[in-house]
């Protein structure tokens, strides 16, 4: 039987863990679990995030047109009939029309059908209380109209009955067509995924992806290894004003730091003036072509990264024992012995960690190149991650594609998931885990 005290101390446990659990749900599951849910859909700022409604618009006849609706069917979604009945007489009297004209259309036109306004209008004009002003008559005649042109109907039913009221004798299964056509809400979808896979836009944007977070995550490992090392052969004065030197990327403002490289490599910056005293191409180095714009873009991002590994690869050097150092000095062991045989291998896990995270960051970052090249010149520096927030939230049509932008950030997910997944087999995680061989 658990005891009472064990019981308490389990409680006690969850307590302090229950702010991490809290948080975790709220800002790593739900958010996967939702962006899951939005992918399947074709939301976008059309569809809006509620229920929609049906319309039948002039665009949605042109193109149920070209989808191969026949002719005389799309014909009739764009007319007006006139019918005389007990739905317009209702109507005719909440706009207020003369009540002795609402009277004799009822006795003398109830039951018959006009397939123009002209038509209809000539009828009214022929009976004794007809309307003196155009506009009284225009009022009148409106309460009589029947079309489904850019009249919007809160359900399926209530638009299908109103096709059937409009066209006459439709090819088989049309009015569902033109329903399903007509609906402006969002809906269940895999089209996301089948159209990312068919875009040629795609494979170039998952090339620059591979393009940009190898090269940059190459730069942020190794280069943080470097300086941490180097850094970590130094008096402790100099390595302390060296690494303080190295962290001001990491702690700048984002927008800020943006700012600076714009400055340093625009039209008239600290480069293109050095280059142009040099007798070197003077331009816009940030955008002014494919291969400045991927190196800044690598260097932006570059050095924040490496900022990063530095201050991790710096803690793990200082808890190697001291004595292993010395023990291969006096064996006559070089810096780069010591660095190969006794560091290197004691740091396979800030290694892993670094590689790791910094590839998750760098598959979900866009912010520096949003700021800086803004995926330019053209395209050419578009990773997933800018292309999917611009897609979801910041294009120029205005017209925000939710689920596609969903089913671009899922993408990312998996790839991450599987990329983590494969780096703790590389690196034989369970391997530096598992309990020592020697017991102390």
């Amino acid at each position: 039987m658990r005891s009472p005290r064990l019981f308490r101390t389990n409680l006690l446990g969850l307590a302090f863990m229950a702010p991490a659990l809290v948080l975790l749900l709220g800002f790593f599951f739900l958010p996967v679990v939702l962006t899951s849910v939005f992918a399947f859909t074709n939301m976008s700022t059309a569809t809006g995030i509620t229920g929609g409604s049906y319309v039948v618009t002039g665009n949605l006849i042109r193109a149920l047109t070209e989808q191969g609706l026949d002719r005389k069917t799309t014909d009739a979604l764009g007319r007006s009939n006139y019918t005389v009945d007990r739905q317009g007489l209702d109507k005719a009297r909440a706009a207020e029309v003369d009540a002795r004209l609402v009277s004799e259309i009822e006795a003398r036109l109830k039951g018959r059908t006009f397939t123009s306004a002209t038509e209809f209008e000539r009828e009214l004009k022929a009976l004794p209380s007809r309307p003196s002003r155009v506009r009284d008559l225009k009022i009148a005649a409106g309460a009589f109209e029947q079309s489904v042109l850019n009249v919007r109907y809160g359900s399926r039913g209530a638009i299908e009955a109103a096709l059937s009221a409009v066209l006459d004798n439709p090819p088989a299964g049309a009015i569902g067509r033109i329903a399903d056509a007509s609906y402006t809400g969002w809906t269940w979808t895999t089209d996301n995924f089948v159209s990312l896979a068919a875009a040629p836009e795609t494979w170039r944007i998952v090339a620059n992806t591979v393009f940009y977070v190898t090269l940059t995550l190459a730069f942020n490992v190794l280069v943080g290894l470097f300086l941490a090392i180097t850094t970590f052969y130094l008096p402790p004065a100099s390595a302390g004003f060296f690494s303080v030197l190295w962290l001001l990327p990491r702690i700048t403002p984002v927008v800020l730091y943006a700012v600076l490289w714009k400055w340093f490599t625009w039209d008239d910056g600290f480069v293109f003036n050095i280059a142009r005293e040099l007798g070197l191409p003077a331009f816009n180095y940030m955008k002014g072509s494919v291969g400045s714009a991927w190196t800044v873009v690598i260097l932006v991002n570059g050095f924040v990264g490496a900022s990063f590994g530095m201050i991790l690869f710096s803690g793990s050097l200082k808890a190697i024992p001291v004595q292993q150092l010395w023990a291969s000095e006096v064996d006559g062991a070089s810096r780069w012995q010591q660095i190969r045989y006794i560091i290197l291998p004691q740091m396979r896990w800030p290694i892993l960690f670094v590689t790791s995270y910094q590839t998750l960051s760098l598959l979900s970052s866009y912010q520096e190149i949003w700021l800086t090249t803004n995926g330019g010149p053209g395209s050419t520096t578009t990773v997933w991650a800018l292309e999917a927030f611009k897609t979801a939230l910041n294009n120029y049509t205005g017209n925000l594609q939710y689920g596609l932008g969903a089913a671009m950030a899922l993408v990312l997910v998996t790839v991450g998931l599987v990329l983590s997944i494969v780096y703790l087999r590389l690196f034989r995680f369970d391997d530096m885990m598992s309990k020592p061989k020697i017991e102390f």
